[in-house]
């Protein structure tokens, strides 16, 4: 029973630990297989999450997350640029519930992201990743591996998701 109780409490803490970054290439783990929606209601099975060999940035977010927002549209002011530079594919997973996705699709449009913008309904993808909190952002390599993941967001952090981006795509 202590040793149940032991890895409990250490499992716990280091869910609890906040931004949390890899940054290892041992043992790199890909994306978990969990079927979510489009925004247009069609299913799509998260291991479909892929950008030909290029880096792929994978967001967890949500309508009602102000810091989820705001590193979004930090992202969006440079998107274009990050695109035309290294081919980085960005992946915007709303985890707002049955009673709010509804206000996803115009939320994007209203904002003229330019991202894949899929919906975690159930919070299916978010249980499978092991994320507690949102904002949550991780960049896969062009072999679908994840390399790098945070929680919380900062202005300016994605200066450094850009400098991540650019040393993965000169190394495919």
């Amino acid at each position: 029973m202590k040793k149940i109780i032991t890895i409990a409490l250490m499992l716990l803490v280091s869910m609890s630990l906040g931004a949390q970054e890899t940054n290892s290439d041992k043992h790199l783990a890909k994306l978990p297989s969990v079927v979510i929606q489009t925004l247009d209601g069609q299913n799509f099975d998260t291991k479909d999450i892929q950008n030909d060999g290029k880096p792929v940035i994978v967001s967890l977010w949500a309508t009602w997350c102000r810091p989820c927002i705001a590193e979004l549209m930090a992202i969006a002011d440079e998107y274009e640029d990050w695109v035309e530079e290294t081919g980085v594919k960005l992946y915007a997973v709303s985890i707002d519930d049955a009673k709010t996705s509804a206000r996803v699709a115009p939320f994007v449009n209203g904002k003229g992201w330019d991202y894949t913008v899929l919906l975690d309904v159930n919070s299916d993808f978010k249980r499978a990743m092991n994320v507690n909190d949102v904002p949550f952002m991780c960049i896969l390599n062009g072999n679908g591996e994840i390399v790098w993941q945070h929680t919380s967001y900062a202005p300016g952090s994605e200066e450094e998701v850009y400098e991540i981006i650019k040393k993965i795509s000169k190394e495919q």
